[in-house]
């Protein structure tokens, strides 16, 4: 039997945090950032090896290029006005996420883009043909979800965004991506799969949710020895995903 201590503040990170209109960035100390391939574009240390891994293998990196990752609250101050005088409010309502509401902020979004002379800051090309359509087709592999898709703008509240894509880690991006889930749609999904009775088996991964304590800590009692990773959703609980085999980045206990 093991016992972890899960602080009020631990709901607000981790890497299935919903943000979002509804759902704002908590004033968290930064992320750990680097840079992605070369450039001043900088990402979560862990989605940003995923996001090497995943460009090695379909050697993605000759023509596709990271054009924005993780904004500072000001940054995104800055491109909302920027974008609010030269597009107008419906274009930036549907592009650009209301500064502190933005997944930017979190270090785990990336917008990508085609190689080009000229790449649009806010609505990058990424067609769904080539090389964009090979990174679509490996990307759950590697933890990452296209964040915006068609079809499911009245449920994200943003509009569609080829080009924009977020790192959930595994093994939920799996999930998310053959069951047709936004974020919005997967965290209350999870809710059917409390810790204490039930949870969701996914291959060689267990997934359950548990509610946070709205008067302080949450306990998380474990009496299973399986490696396990924990996030808060930043709505109302945690996600427990415990591996009955030792998996990669989550061979041990990782908490928010």
């Amino acid at each position: 039997m093991s016992t972890l201590i899960l602080t009020p503040e631990a709901m607000y990170q981790g890497d299935l945090i919903l943000v979002s209109a509804a759902y704002p960035c908590h004033p968290l100390p930064c992320p750990d950032l680097v840079t992605v391939a070369g450039t001043q574009v900088l990402l979560e240390n862990r989605a940003a090896q995923a996001l090497d891994r995943l460009m090695a293998v379909i050697g993605g990196w000759e023509g596709i290029t990271p054009v924005s990752g993780w904004r500072a609250q000001e940054e995104q101050e800055a491109i909302w006005a920027d974008s609010l005088a030269e597009n107008g409010l419906a274009f930036t309502q549907t592009y650009v996420a209301l500064p502190g509401h933005s997944e930017h902020q979190t270090g785990l979004a990336i917008d990508l883009g085609l190689k080009g002379n000229h790449i649009d800051f806010i609505r990058p090309d990424f067609p769904y043909q080539g090389l964009c359509q090979d990174f679509r087709r490996a990307m759950a592999r590697f933890g990452f979800v296209q964040r915006y898709p068609a079809g499911k703008e009245a449920v994200t509240g943003i509009g569609h965004e080829p080009w924009h894509f977020r790192y959930v880690g595994q093994p939920h991006a799996a999930i998310m991506e053959a069951r047709g889930l936004t974020l919005e749609e997967y965290i209350p999904w999870l809710r059917e799969f409390p810790y204490e009775s039930c949870r969701y088996q996914e291959k060689n991964a267990r997934i359950s949710f548990l509610r946070a304590n709205p008067q302080g800590p949450t306990v998380l009692e474990r009496s299973d020895p399986l490696p396990c990773a924990v996030s808060g959703n930043n709505v109302d609980g945690f996600i427990i995903t415990e591996w009955r085999q030792a998996h990669g980045e989550t061979d041990q206990v990782r908490r928010p």
